[in-house]
């Protein structure tokens, strides 16, 4: 029952108004029945208000695109090929991405909501990035993208911890092996709580929250959606809300030297 409903014709409908598109779906309804109309008269096959499923807003000048997740998930793929790990773990960032990047390497997926898939090259785990289920040091590969600023809010059903970024950068690290790397991204500009959604960083603070580790490189989703690659964490400092992309690296441990100079 609830799977006819949400196909039917009205949730439909409804769905093609009540969205922030919402004047823009308005304008195009002339268009619509006028198609609707010129469609019915070329076509031998009868056209049903029970089959109809508007879609008004997409008759767009060129393909939209959300900047943090397209040029992140870039990021990652491009930086993970040239590393090329064994296995890639991943915590918490987007399934799409996880799906693709698995196609090159293979990919263990940790999310707080498991993703229940079966597919080639791709684990998926239930876990919580307080608490991961991995040995101290064991990971050589490690992303984690769009998560953090979550951590503690209760959006997703975690506990409400103010300090939940602070334990995931901690757990974060924890994991890493001496020499791994860590992609992370957060969204970085005027530092803030947008309770319940998210935080902003300023990215002196996470540098602050990633002390153990060392920073190789910074790039940067800008307000306008413009990437840049390769440059200062301070030219996120003035953002409202871009994107700031860091790759870490944990130090080796330096070798035990037992010889005796006497």
């Amino acid at each position: 029952m609830k799977h006819l409903f949400r196909n039917s014709a009205i949730v439909r409908w409804g769905a093609a108004f009540l969205s922030p598109q919402f004047l823009t779906s308005l304008g195009a309804l002339p268009r619509y029945l006028g198609e609707w109309s010129a469609y019915q008269q070329a076509a031998t096959q009868r056209l049903s208000f029970r089959d109809s499923y508007p879609c008004l807003a997409d008759r767009v000048s060129a393909t939209p695109f959300d900047a943090h997740y397209f040029f992140q998930a870039a990021w990652l793929a491009r930086r993970v090929q040239g590393f090329r790990p064994a296995v890639h773990i991943d915590v918490g960032s987007s399934a799409m991405m996880i799906n693709v990047l698995s196609a090159a390497v293979n990919t263990v997926f940790v999310d707080y909501r498991p993703l229940r898939v079966r597919l080639s090259n791709l684990t998926s785990l239930a876990g919580d990035i307080v608490r991961l289920p991995f040995v101290d040091g064991g990971i050589a590969s490690l992303s984690s993208l769009h998560v953090i600023e979550h951590v503690g809010l209760g959006r997703y059903g975690d506990p409400l911890n103010p300090l939940g970024s602070q334990l995931a950068a901690a757990e974060l690290q924890r994991v890493l092996r001496p020499g791994g790397r860590l992609f992370l991204s957060v969204p970085v500009g005027r530092e803030r709580v947008c309770f319940n959604a998210h935080r902003v960083f300023e990215p002196s603070t996470i540098l602050r929250f990633f002390a153990k580790l060392q920073l190789n490189v910074f790039s940067l989703v800008d307000d306008a959606g413009r990437l840049h690659e390769e440059i200062s964490p301070e030219a996120a400092t003035d953002l409202d809300y871009g994107c700031g992309l860091f790759e870490f690296v944990k130090a080796r441990e330096a070798p035990v030297n037992n010889r005796d100079d006497g």
